[in-house]
């Protein structure tokens, strides 16, 4: 919202604050769908896929054939956010590393029970991306507080 101050200039009571890497990974692995930005074909694409954060890492499931493969051993970015259309509030996480495809029967197995993926798809191909920057922020009041009904 937009309000005027008494000398007549709009001002607005919201402001940008930077996240700490760790608050930002901690939003991140509070939701479960994001996007995947990486080069297909040599284009950028744009995938929504969901995600779990383990160990600092994000980590998505795919399918055989699916172009997210050409993610793999490229650096990608990622990004989550929680946005409240009505009050234009909110955060939103980006994260850039390295995708590598995990082959471990143990990783395979433990990542398709700790994330469930919406496509009934087989998901046999599990890639992790280890954060080199994270970049994280939130709109808050200028006074340092959550406007009423703030995701934390």
């Amino acid at each position: 919202m937009l309000e005027r101050d008494a000398k007549g200039p709009w001002m607005n009571p919201l402001r940008f604050q930077e996240l700490t890497r760790e608050e930002s990974l901690r939003r991140l692995g509070s939701v479960r769908v994001g996007r995947i930005v990486f080069t297909h074909q040599a284009l950028p694409t744009i995938r929504p896929v969901n995600h779990v954060v383990d160990g600092g890492a994000v980590i998505l499931r795919t399918h055989p054939g699916a172009a997210l493969l050409s993610a793999v051993d490229t650096v990608v970015a990622y990004e989550a956010d929680a946005v409240s259309d009505g009050e234009r509030i909110g955060w939103s996480v980006i994260v850039t590393g390295v995708a590598r495809r995990l082959r471990g029967q143990a990783d395979i197995e433990r990542y398709g029970d700790l994330l469930r993926p919406w496509a009934p798809e087989e998901l046999d191909y599990v890639l992790r991306i280890h954060p080199e920057l994270v970049t994280g922020f939130t709109l808050i009041e200028q006074n340092g507080v959550l406007p009423h009904g703030a995701p934390s």
